[in-house]
């Protein structure tokens, strides 16, 4: 297994972690995030160098997208930034 699919799993199982035993807060928090995580994953193309930097970059971008569109208040748009730079 390549080292972007080894982070791409490390990730996944925090996040497993935080709906495990988070609060209901944190759990809202890591469900969004990880609806995002999951479709940036499946946006990183096979033939890229850098996988993790260009799912990083797409993520941030498909976040910034959402936001845009005020899915989430700015409180929640901070945790989601938060959690983004404890996972990366």
């Amino acid at each position: 297994m390549s080292q972007f699919w080894d982070k791409v799993d490390t990730i996944e199982a925090q996040l497993d972690m935080i709906v495990d035993s988070g609060t209901d807060d944190e759990l809202f928090i890591a469900s969004y995030f990880h609806g995002h995580f999951s479709l940036a994953v499946s946006q990183v193309p096979d033939d890229v160098d850098d996988k993790m930097v260009f799912l990083r970059q797409t993520l941030i971008a498909n976040l910034n997208d959402a936001f845009v569109n005020r899915e989430l208040e700015d409180i929640d748009q901070q945790k989601i930034w938060t959690l983004l730079e404890r996972l990366f």
